[in-house]
């Protein structure tokens, strides 16, 4: 095999209580991207369709990401990446993961597969640092693992596949504003009380605990951020409103997607998504903000192969 064709899907990170840890895959929103063998060393970036970004691999996460993984193989030749990007840069589902993602996914395939998922991680994390200043997994364990992921630690590395309710669809709204992740980031503060980070715990370990039992009342009752969302919300418009227009539609619960400015909300069922996208599409048509919708169901394979040479 010297050539792959890849479709690398977006991601909801954090999943209101999870912030660094959590994540999961959505199925039918993401990027294409085609990888090749190349004699001559080291890592091409020779195409890039649907937004602009830097073709330079050091200063692109997908070459970024790339490179990390090379560094730790012994490879003579190297690699050409072509990058037909749909996600947009600054959304909250997972831009920049879905390029690191897709990269090492594909380099590895190419070559016989001398990583496991976990290692891949590892080196998509590179890419995501360029994008944000920091290592985080939440968006690239996803990608990669599918379904729901949690990360359990970074020091050392390791991610670990969560089961998925099978009825369990996601709703997301991409108002069309930019929340660059480093901004997002900057609004956090480094301390957080006891009593909140007891709650969050708790919250963390009962949606965890509900994706096993698919128990879908629990995973509404979980679905509570009492730390980040309180300092991040202010950055998106209309927030608040969503929320509600969410919750009386019918969802499960509702949560930034990643840093933002992308909203995201669970349902039980297909039909119930897409009543909340278009409860919250409402909210920003009154605003007058315009808006993308996504209705998706859990993706469980994570990254997918279109084609091979």
């Amino acid at each position: 095999m010297k050539e792959i064709r890849i479709f690398s899907p977006a991601t909801i990170a954090n999943v209101s209580c999870g912030f660094d840890v959590l994540g999961l895959c959505l199925d039918n929103t993401g990027d294409e991207m085609v990888i090749r063998k190349v004699t001559e060393p080291g890592i091409r970036i020779t195409k890039i369709e649907g937004q602009q970004l830097p073709m330079e691999a050091e200063k692109n996460v997908a070459g970024v990401a790339a490179i990390k993984l090379l560094q730790a193989v012994e490879h003579t030749g190297g690699f050409e990446i072509e990058i037909y990007k749909k996600i947009k840069p600054g959304s909250g589902i997972g831009s920049s993961a879905a390029s690191a993602a897709g990269a090492v996914f594909g380099i590895n395939k190419l070559l016989n597969e001398p990583f496991n998922a976990n290692e891949l991680v590892g080196f998509a994390m590179e890419g995501e640092a360029l994008a944000s200043g920091a290592k985080h997994a939440d968006n690239v364990a996803p990608a990669l693992l599918g379904g729901f992921t949690l990360v359990k630690g970074y020091e050392p590395l390791e991610t670990l596949k969560l089961n998925t309710p099978s009825e369990l669809y996601a709703a997301v709204i991409h108002p069309q504003i930019e929340v660059k992740t480093a901004d997002a980031r900057s609004v956090l503060k480094q301390t957080v009380s006891l009593k909140l980070a007891v709650k969050q715990w708790g919250n963390l370990a009962a949606l965890v605990s509900a994706l096993y039992t698919e128990d879908y009342d629990l995973i509404s009752r979980s679905l509570t951020d009492e730390i980040v969302e309180p300092m991040r919300s202010p950055l998106i418009p209309g927030y608040s409103k969503v929320k509600e227009a969410a919750k009386l539609a019918g969802a499960l619960g509702s949560g930034i997607s990643g840093s933002g400015p992308s909203i995201f909300a669970l349902t039980k069922g297909r039909k119930s998504a897409e009543a909340v996208a278009a409860a919250m599409g409402e909210v920003y048509q009154e605003i007058g903000v315009d808006f993308d919708l996504h209705v998706s169901a859990i993706n469980q394979e994570g990254i997918k192969i279109l084609a091979t040479k």
